[in-house]
This record gives C-alpha cells, sequence and structure tokens, in this order.
C-alpha cells in the first residue's frame, strides 16, 4: 500500500475524533458546572445548620444533614462521570495512536519489501550480465583459438621446419613414443614428416640432402637415439648416395 494510501484513511478515521472530543470536554465541564452548584448548596445548608443548630428540632435537624448528604453523594457520581468521560476520552486519542504506530510498523514492512525485491532484481541483473560477459569471453577465447588452428598458423609452423634454420625441429612436444601419435587428435592443415608420415613430436633430426623429398625424421623412426656428429643422411638418400 502506497504511503498515500495510508494517510487518507488515516485522516478519514480522525475525520470525526475533534467533534467527539470536543463533545467529551464538553460535558466534562458541565458536570464541573452542576459540581460547583451542588458545592454551594452544600455550603448553604451548613451554614444554616450551624447558625440555627440550638434552635432547630431534632427532624429539622436531621433534614438538613440528609440534604446535606444528598448533595455530596450527588456530587460524587458527577466526579465518577467526570472520571468516566476523561478515561473515555484518552481511550478514543489513544486509539488513533495505536492504529497510527500500526500503519507506521506496515509502511516500514512494505517499504523493507519493496528494498528487498530491488536488491534481489539488482542482484539478478548483475548475475546475468557477468554470465553474458563469461560466455562473451568464453565465445573470444574459441574464437581466438580457431584462428590460431588456421592455415596461416600452420604455414607458420611449417616454415619453422625447414632445413637449415634449425639444426632440429622444436622440441616443445616431449619425448612422445611414436605409438603415442596414433592417439593423438591430427589436425587436417598439419604437416606429416618422416619414413612414418606423421606429424613432428619429439626429438627430430633434418637430412642434410637439400634435395630430400621427406627432410625431417623422428629419432625412433630411424634408429637413433641421440644427435648424430658431422652430416646425416637419411635412409633414402644414404642409399642414393650409395648407387652413385
Amino acid at each position: 500500500m502506497a504511503a498515500g494510501m495510508y494517510l487518507e484513511h488515516y485522516l478519514d478515521s480522525i475525520e470525526n475524533l475533534p467533534f467527539e472530543l470536543q463533545r467529551n470536554f464538553n460535558l466534562m465541564r458541565d458536570l464541573d458546572q452542576r459540581t460547583e452548584d451542588l458545592k454551594g448548596q452544600i455550603d448553604s445548608l451548613a451554614k444554616e445548620y450551624t447558625a440555627n443548630a440550638r434552635t432547630f428540632s431534632s427532624e429539622q435537624k436531621l433534614s438538613i444533614l440528609r440534604q446535606i448528604q444528598q448533595s455530596y453523594t450527588k456530587c460524587k457520581e458527577f466526579g465518577d462521570d467526570k472520571v468516566q468521560l476523561a478515561m473515555q476520552t484518552y481511550e478514543m486519542v489513544d486509539k488513533h495512536i495505536r492504529r497510527l504506530d500500526t500503519d507506521l510498523a506496515r509502511f516500514e514492512a512494505d517499504l523493507k519489501e519493496k528494498q528487498i525485491e530491488s536488491t534481489d532484481y539488482d542482484s539478478t541483473s548483475r548475475d546475468s550480465r557477468q554470465k553474458e560477459k563469461k560466455t562473451a569471453k568464453t565465445r573470444s577465447k574459441v574464437k581466438s583459438s580457431d584462428e590460431d588452428g588456421s592455415p596461416k598458423s600452420a604455414q607458420k609452423k611449417v616454415k619453422l621446419l625447414q632445413p637449415g634454420e634449425f639444426n632440429s625441429p622444436s622440441s616443445n612436444f616431449g619425448n612422445v613414443h611414436p605409438s603415442d601419435v596414433l592417439d593423438m587428435p591430427v589436425d587436417p592443415n598439419e604437416p606429416t614428416y618422416c619414413l612414418c608420415h606423421q606429424v613432428s613430436y619429439g626429438e627430430m633430426i633434418g637430412c642434410d640432402n637439400t634435395d630430400c623429398s621427406i627432410e625431417w625424421f623422428h629419432f625412433a623412426c630411424v634408429g637413433l637415439t641421440t644427435k648424430p656428429r658431422g652430416k646425416w643422411y637419411c635412409p633414402r638418400c644414404s642409399q642414393d648416395r650409395k648407387r652413385k
């Protein structure tokens, strides 16, 4: 419920309060006046009694005393009525104060609930934006990975493997057994070498024959464990040299 609705309902509830309070105050003022009148009568009767006590008969004395007693009883009744009116007036005002406190508590609860909903919405939106950013970063990484696997990159790798530029191919692949190559995912753009027609892996050696059609060979495929000294020719080139 909006703040305007709380205020409107509360103002409607206290619309008649001033008139009710004025009525009770008028009644209490009337009771005060009637009590003062009775007190005046009691004073008159008391003076008459004290002035003529010796001359009054017993019946006259008893009659005046009864009148005084009745007046006091009436004053007490007026006083009790006045107390009741005062309590009624207090309860009337206190009831509206309690209602105002209750409405304020409800209004504060509504505000807190709206703040919690707003916070939850902001948190959900923030999480959603973070997920979108993570997705975008992932897509960017995948795209970058795809670009790294392009033919351009493959050509660069082939260039690095040309003999004469390096004594042996890059050894970043570590020591790998030839049988393990079959279990590796093969890039269709990856160049192949050696007598086994497999991609480069492990330690490799380049044939010193500049006309060699294969150029690079795996150590295991040509029976090597260490790099030989001097020039080295592959088995095919060695046979061709012997024939010559």
